[in-house]
């Protein structure tokens, strides 16, 4: 049997000014689980959300939250995340020194690890931490903004990974309906979308459309 593909609506792509009702939306329309892009204008260009956040929006939906952490100095910040209802946090191997003692503490908080790599960053950066994390989520763009040209060339760290890692495999950046059959053919279980979700008239259709079925 083919193996589903998770589709995680990136809400920094919403409409904050009616966030709530987006995040039900997307529950609506078939989406498996909320993305959210935490940025603090140092290790990215841009600043976005913090937990405050995250626990404003727990309560309305029951949808997996995968929080993806674009910040320095990781470690601070998983407590909080966690505490906020986060269920899977990803931090960046470029953030940090010592990546197993952060995937300890996001364990500690009984949630699942992720881990990130940007596009100038090369897979064998992860060697050591392959076996610990539930998660590598490989960025398709430079992170920091939405709306992005996909990166054709970063499938090839999808396949490279996808020999060798067992857990889930997540693509972020420039991710529509032709770039998702072509990450998911690499390798990709969970694909993060923005504006190809958020920018249509019809969620659920643009959510079917990025799993090859509608």
């Amino acid at each position: 049997m083919d193996k589903k593909i998770l589709v995680a609506p990136s809400i920094l792509s919403a409409d904050f000014s009616r966030l709530g009702e987006e995040v039900k939306a997307i529950e609506t329309a078939g989406a498996d689980w909320v993305h959210v892009d935490v940025m603090d204008g140092l290790f990215v260009p841009n600043i976005t959300i913090g937990p405050l956040v995250v626990r404003a929006i727990r309560p309305v939906t029951k949808l997996f939250f995968d929080v993806h952490l674009m910040i320095d100095d990781p470690a601070k910040y998983i407590e909080p995340f966690a505490d906020a209802g986060s269920d899977m946090i990803t931090f960046h191997i470029e953030a940090c020194e010592s990546p197993e003692n952060i995937i300890k503490k996001i364990r500690d908080k009984g949630k699942k690890a992720g881990i990130s790599v940007k596009p100038g960053t090369d897979v064998s950066t992860l060697d050591d931490v392959l076996g610990l994390a539930d998660m590598v989520l490989v960025m398709t763009v430079e992170p920091g903004f939405g709306g992005q040209a996909f990166m054709e060339d970063m499938l090839d760290k999808v396949r490279e990974l996808r020999k060798r890692f067992k857990g889930y495999i997540q693509v972020d950046g420039g991710i529509d309906k032709d770039t998702a059959a072509r990450a998911v053919e690499a390798g990709v279980d969970v694909l993060v979308a923005g504006t190809s979700v958020f920018r249509q008239k019809d969620y659920g259709k643009a959510i079917r459309g990025l799993r090859g079925n509608g």
